[in-house]
């Protein structure tokens, strides 16, 4: 098996620090039941956290302009997404919502959604993603206006620390349109809320 190398550190020497933080956390990484265990975590990274290798941009390159004149919302609600905290490397599970008004070009929804996606498979703080996705929205498309909404559980602050259930933590960004017409605004929140029955 080769040993695949990211930012000068080996698989081995990830490996090693998964073992070194099982010994460190008491348990003895040579035993049984943990032997595959920095593997695993070494392949779960991966997967986690598979955004630093991506560009969200690119995925919002392909518009569409041909919509039959359609110029009113687009709203796609309830994307899920599974981040970590920048903090504590904790997991943050939650949805975002976006809206945008286009300005003479649209784009296919599931590109949104791998928006999202892309910042969510890195650390994070959830201001910051919300930011980050209503800023490549509005790079790409140049939409008359751009809205998000995060809405995050943190395990941080469920698992350690306060140790709160419950808590949802919502951010938001508003850009254009979305920010300075509160009419457009409020018809984003109404079209956002139908899921919770709001």
């Amino acid at each position: 098996m080769t040993d695949d190398i990211r930012h000068d550190i080996t698989r081995s020497q990830a490996e090693d620090a998964v073992r070194t933080l099982l010994k460190w956390a008491g348990d003895d990484p040579a035993r049984e039941g943990l032997l595959d265990t920095p593997r695993r975590v070494v392949d779960a990274y991966g997967e986690w956290f598979a955004g630093y290798a991506l560009d969200p941009d690119d995925y919002l390159q392909r518009t569409f302009e041909h919509v039959g004149g359609y110029d009113g919302m687009v709203v796609l609600r309830d994307i899920q997404f599974e981040s970590h905290c920048e903090h504590h490397m904790a997991p943050i599970i939650g949805k975002v919502h976006i809206g945008y008004l286009p300005n003479g070009k649209v784009v296919g929804i599931s590109k949104l959604a791998r928006v999202v996606e892309a910042y969510a498979k890195r650390f994070q703080v959830q201001e910051k993603m919300t930011a980050q996705i209503a800023d490549c929205i509005q790079r790409a498309l140049q939409p008359l206006g751009v809205g998000v909404v995060a809405i995050g559980a943190h395990e941080c602050m469920t698992t350690r620390g306060i140790h709160k259930r419950g808590v949802g933590m919502v951010t938001s960004r508003m850009l254009g349109s979305f920010q300075e017409d509160a009419r457009t605004r409020t018809e984003f929140l109404q079209f956002i809320a139908v899921e919770s029955g709001r």
